[in-house]
């Protein structure tokens, strides 16, 4: 889901932005797997469609490759931080930039129902506007990299 937005997102952007990348990977994905009929009713309900979406682990060639990386949780940093060797120039969690004292973890709902999913979703597309404003004050890239 949270590629799905920050893909719409970043297409409402002019200039470099809109050339971004977001690809979504998970840290025990297993490879192939479509999203979960709750991942697609909660999009469709806000006009984006995830039928075409298949679940990749991360891997280090990827990350490599990766000028931000988001993650979900602070668990989540924590395993990425211990199970590779290099990561990112930047990494946060998604939530990073919200104002105000607020959850910084987003919870994974998968196995749950459509309402997990849509709080989920809900979380973040909060988080879309911060992200956005940091992504435009970052210094251009002199490679292509995806993000």
């Amino acid at each position: 889901m949270a590629e799905r937005l920050l893909r719409h997102a970043l297409a409402a952007e002019e200039g470099r932005l809109r050339a971004l990348l977001p690809i979504s990977c998970g840290v025990a994905a297993y490879p192939g797997e479509p999203a979960s009929s709750n991942a697609l009713r909660a999009l469709r309900a806000v006009g984006l469609s995830l039928d075409d979406h298949r679940s990749r682990p991360l891997t280090q060639e990827l990350l490599d490759e990766t000028l931000v990386l988001f993650a979900m949780t602070s668990a989540h940093l924590r395993a990425l931080r211990s199970r590779f060797d290099r990561l990112p120039p930047h990494v946060f969690l998604m939530r990073e930039f919200v104002p105000g004292a607020v959850s910084r973890d987003i919870p994974d709902p998968y196995g749950c129902g459509l309402t997990e999913y849509e709080e989920c979703r809900d979380a973040m597309i909060e988080a879309i506007p911060g992200i956005l404003r940091f992504l435009r004050e970052l210094p251009p890239e002199p490679d292509s990299r995806e993000g």
